[in-house]
């Protein structure tokens, strides 16, 4: 098992899909903690970092795959131009899904446990621990990412579509609603 973390006060990671303070099943499986990971494209020290790691991992765990690693082992590391190419919040970045069946620590950029689930959504920036590991199930060969801990450095907008309270209400004028009272 190969451990890094990723993200910088300069250069955070933005997160997605997150469900980090409760554990989800999906599609009957385990549930699990999960978060996707939006690099961008931009940032080659992160990058590399993860690629690294992926290798490492590979030579690692050769064993799992019969003594060498396929050409075609599925990579945690996703290009979001390609597999998510209709979502604006994964352009010109790459993405890692991780999980985990452990609760991930959350804390902010002064490492106070975030306790309230509203301080840490998708959207928010910081930095993450994963570990990386090799897996062989079912004809299916590749290395997943594991979610450690995350650290969140900065807010950013909402994810998914939802507003916040204070953007929908900060304008006192009732002019827009009134249209649709016809």
């Amino acid at each position: 098992m190969v451990k890094i973390t990723i993200g910088t006060k300069e250069n955070p990671v933005r997160f997605s899909y997150a469900n980090v303070h409760q554990a989800v099943s999906v599609n009957g499986s385990d549930p699990k903690y999960s978060v996707s990971i939006i690099i961008p494209k931009t940032d080659k020290k992160a990058i590399k970092k993860v690629n690294d790691a992926i290798q490492k991992a590979k030579q690692e765990n050769k064993d799992k795959f019969g003594g060498k690693a396929p050409s075609n082992l599925k990579s945690p590391l996703r290009d979001g131009d390609v597999d998510r190419e209709d979502d604006e919040a994964y352009a010109d970045s790459y993405f890692i899904n991780a999980n985990s069946k452990i609760k991930p620590g959350i804390v902010d950029a002064d490492l106070n446990p975030i306790m309230d689930q509203s301080e840490f959504y998708s959207g928010c920036y910081g930095r993450v621990s994963l570990t990386f590991y090799a897996y062989n199930v079912n004809g299916n060969k590749g290395i997943a990412a594991g979610l450690q801990n995350i650290m969140k450095t900065a807010d950013g907008d909402p994810l998914g579509g939802r507003s916040s309270a204070e953007a929908d209400f900060s304008d006192d004028s009732d002019d827009d609603d009134d249209d649709l009272l016809g």
